[in-house]
């Protein structure tokens, strides 16, 4: 009944906002992060979108949160963009954002922010439980463009307790200090690197769309650049150009933001190593372990232990 009657004050759908740079890159971002669903599911009717639960720029507060379980919503959010700033907390499951030209991966631990105005889209795997954080503009000082945050586990607790109180909680209550602190200790996180760059050029997302598809390929870049038509050192060129990294850097970040979406939702390592074609369940965890500096499974079990370090909720006064 809880759930009922939450449904029936859900606010207004966020407005889409389509840019032509992202709706180019539409295909490349749901072939990429598909949504696995099994064949007992694939009969069941769709759930209503994420965007349709709750319109965070209908209230002034400076920070308002919410809990989406995405076994009730579809697992793709559609681009949308809103006043207020958004930070994205994976409780359970994995979820990547695209925003900037970029997708990001929500790691265990950590946040993507996205500050308000600007296009973004999200999928979830089936398994996800999110947070979110909708901060009003100049709330707080944080980042004005899109990135990771490291996310403490006092922060996570503070957010789920807030995402308990109603989006019009009293200006002068306890919700609203306790989201002023939440703020301000957020505003101190340190950015981590989980995200991707994604170019609007033909040529290179010619080839991004190859590798989202079929990631387990390991053409050359003198490959590759036969079959987009330049040379390999023009290649070379313009990946820099656009996208800040070498070939063999971006191909590898490709590689652990699959990693880490398909680790989180459960996958085994090996299949994991499988999918991404490498040699060995050994090699994937040795490039897994110099780019992130732990093994898979100490990556997660370090989050798992500081999850349940955490304290197990913020007193009310």
């Amino acid at each position: 009944m809880a759930a009922l009657a939450l449904r029936k004050e859900v606010f207004a759908a966020f407005p889409v906002v389509m840019p032509p740079v992202v709706t180019d890159l539409r295909n490349l971002i749901n072939s990429v992060f598909c949504h696995k669903i099994s064949k007992s599911c694939q009969s069941m009717p769709l759930s209503r979108s994420a965007v349709s639960a709750f319109d965070p720029d209908l209230t002034d507060r400076p920070a308002v949160a919410r809990q989406l379980n995405f076994v009730d919503h579809e697992a793709e959010v559609p681009m949308h963009t809103h006043r207020k700033g958004q930070l994205i907390l994976a409780l359970h499951g994995a979820v990547t954002c695209t925003a900037d030209n970029e997708i990001w991966i929500v790691p265990p631990n950590c946040g993507v922010w996205i500050p308000g105005g600007v296009p973004h889209s999200a999928r979830a795997t089936a398994n996800a439980r999110l947070n979110y954080l909708f901060v009003e503009p100049g709330a707080a000082g944080l980042p004005a463009d899109c990135c990771t945050l490291s996310v403490s586990p006092l922060i996570r607790e503070m957010v789920d307790r807030l995402a308990r109180e109603p989006a019009d909680y009293p200006s002068d209550g306890h919700a609203a200090r306790l989201a002023r602190v939440a703020l301000d200790e957020l505003a101190d996180m340190p950015r981590e690197r989980f995200n991707l760059p994604i170019s609007s050029n033909p040529k290179i997302r010619a080839i991004a769309d190859a590798l989202t598809l079929a990631p387990s390929d390991r053409s050359t870049s003198a490959e590759w650049a036969k079959r987009v038509a330049v040379s390999e050192r023009s290649l070379a060129r313009l990946m820099i150009r656009e996208t800040g990294l070498t070939f063999g850097r971006w191909r590898q970040q490709l590689h652990l933001v699959i990693a880490l979406r398909e680790l989180a939702s459960g996958a085994a390592v090996q299949d994991v190593a499988a999918e991404l074609g490498y040699d060995s369940v050994n090699a994937f965890i040795t490039m897994f372990k110099k780019a992130l500096g732990s093994t898979p499974a100490q990556y997660f079990a370090q989050r798992r232990a500081e999850k349940l370090s955490s304290p197990k909720h913020v007193p009310d006064d």
